[in-house]
């Protein structure tokens, strides 16, 4: 490829390299360059562009994205290729287990070439983006390509491990003064931890403190797939009691120890070829451990052996935070959903005509969006108006919508939140949480807003849902029921950034590529997205 100013008498075939602004409209960047291009561009005055023109055997960017859409493996979903890049997303949740050294000599091939993933075994739900390839250039050489395709021949630069709902048993000991009101929060405890995966606690024994008691608890437990130890005292040695009874319960000790702080009182063992784990006192607390960093592993049927445990001391010292959400004993239900449409703005960039009045295949906007939050899994929809909001409602005519007067609408976004927020929240049984639409979001589809509602929670991270497109943060978002004070306290053209700012640590992201991210907010956004304007 060569980059740089082209002739315009050279440029038919090259990729433009910058947007070029013409008086009859706008060619965006990295398109192909037709004549006819070249001649507006010509029209207009300008005698050359910035621009790549490929050599033989180049690929384009979307085209070499697309060739490397092969990087994912099992579990793993590759969006389509757009501006150089493709997205991937899991189709289960699990952990994200990347080759690291395949990753790695992907990304030395060719600086054009870029791979990014998630972390290590880090947690995700499905529909979330684990990874992405980005061409940096407009083209790349053929045989750049064809490299990183035979590195991906060996096996794929990254895959999701499944869940998979097991049979746990739990054991816990007792000394004298061990209240049962702290056994029984240990078990709430972690069946909190097990809910992610669907696995139960098929069984539970509480014993002495010694290691016969305990090796007899041991041998008296029901069958299952995995062994959870809690001991009244920390395991501080080989001979302590719990890898005692583990021997003598016809077990085996596989490592003691982790580099994981808090979690390093941790024993890993199997007994009758299934793990065990001897828990370390902080997996009492919610609060993620080194203890959390083997049962996930475990309930995605990843090996774990010491070698693995030892290698977990770069980023071992975990930050004071919870990551989760308060104890609870069964697990959290996804909770109920409104859904508010915010459709009372006033098109202000739309010299005089009406975006939501705008016609896509045949409907209205507004109708559309409407239409497409009645097909979720949202309770009710409730639509907010305020500009020429009889027009609007017109248009909504025969729709179970309930109709929100925002007669303040040209105070700014906060006011038509507060009014959509209110509406939902009342009457005898308020929603758990509220999804917040723009009703200018025509790429958007009743399935987008399913992947919203299913990543929710009412409370702990998951309490805030937000669309991103490409990583970037857009809309719509879904909020907690428990936010609507602060909701109720917003004022001016605002909308809840200020407050998913604040509470950072309960957000949760979705990729829904550019469904999330387009909005027509002016009239050629309007005419891209394919809609008419009609007044």
């Amino acid at each position: 490829m060569r980059f740089g100013p082209v002739p315009l008498d050279l440029a038919e075939g090259a990729i433009l390299a910058h947007a070029a602004k013409l008086p009859d409209g706008r060619l965006p960047k990295g398109m192909r360059l037709s004549a006819g291009d070249v001649a507006r561009l010509k029209a207009a005055g300008l005698s050359e562009v910035v621009a790549a023109v490929l050599e033989p055997g180049d690929f384009t960017e979307d085209e070499a994205a697309e060739r490397l859409a092969a990087a994912g493996g099992s579990h793993v979903e590759a969006g389509p290729a757009g501006t150089g890049r493709v997205n991937f997303f899991a189709d289960a949740a699990g952990l994200f287990v990347p080759d690291r050294r395949l990753v790695d000599a992907l990304n030395a091939l060719d600086p054009g070439i870029t791979l990014a993933t998630l972390a290590a075994f880090a947690p995700v739900e499905s529909g979330r983006m684990v990874a992405t390839v980005k061409i940096i250039p407009l083209a790349v050489p053929g045989a750049s390509v064809e490299a990183a395709l035979g590195l991906l021949a060996k096996g794929p630069a990254f895959r999701v491990a499944p869940y998979r709902a097991q049979r746990v048993a739990l054991v816990q000991t007792e000394l004298p003064g061990v209240k049962k009101t702290v056994l029984d929060k240990t078990r709430g405890v972690l069946e909190a931890r097990l809910a992610t995966s669907g696995s139960t606690i098929v069984g539970e024994s509480r014993c002495p403190h010694r290691s016969a008691d305990l090796a007899e608890a041991l041998e008296a437990l029901p069958d299952c797939d995995l062994t959870v130890v809690f001991g009244a005292s920390a395991v501080i040695d080989a001979e302590d009691v719990i890898p005692a009874a583990v021997e003598a319960a016809g077990g085996r000790v596989l490592h003691l120890g982790m580099p994981v702080d808090p979690g390093n009182l941790l024993l890993l063992a199997e007994r009758k070829g299934r793990p065990l784990i001897g828990a370390p006192g902080c997996a009492r607390s919610i609060k993620e451990n080194g203890f959390d960093w083997v049962l996930s592993r475990l309930l995605c049927d990843l090996d774990v052996a010491g070698e693995d445990i030892r290698g977990m001391g770069v980023g071992g010292l975990l930050m004071e935070i919870a990551t989760r959400p308060a104890p609870r004993v069964a697990a959290a239900t996804p909770g109920v959903i409104d859904a508010v449409i915010l459709a009372a703005g006033r098109s202000s960039r739309m010299e005089g005509a009406h975006k939501l009045l705008a016609r896509f295949d045949g409907t209205a906007l507004i109708r559309r969006s409407a239409e497409t939050a009645l097909a979720s899994g949202a309770r009710r929809v409730h639509v907010v108006l305020g500009h020429r909001g009889a027009e609007v409602a017109t248009e909504l005519a025969g729709l179970d919508v309930t109709l929100v007067e925002n007669a303040d609408f040209a105070e700014g976004l906060s006011t038509s939140l507060r009014a959509g927020f209110r509406a939902a929240l009342a009457g005898p049984r308020p929603p758990d949480g509220v999804l917040v639409m723009l009703a200018d979001q025509p790429l958007l589809r009743p399935s987008d807003l399913d992947r919203l509602v299913k990543a929710f929670k009412p409370e702990g991270q998951g309490s805030i849902v937000i669309a991103t497109d490409g990583g970037r943060r857009a809309n719509p978002v879904v909020l907690s029921a428990a936010y609507a004070a602060e909701i109720d306290a917003l004022r001016g053209d605002v909308g809840a950034k200020l407050l998913i700012t604040r509470h950072g640590e309960a957000v949760r992201e979705v990729e829904l590529g550019k469904a999330a991210g387009v909005d027509v907010d002016t009239r050629e956004a309007v005419e891209q997205a394919g809609g008419v304007l009609t007044s």
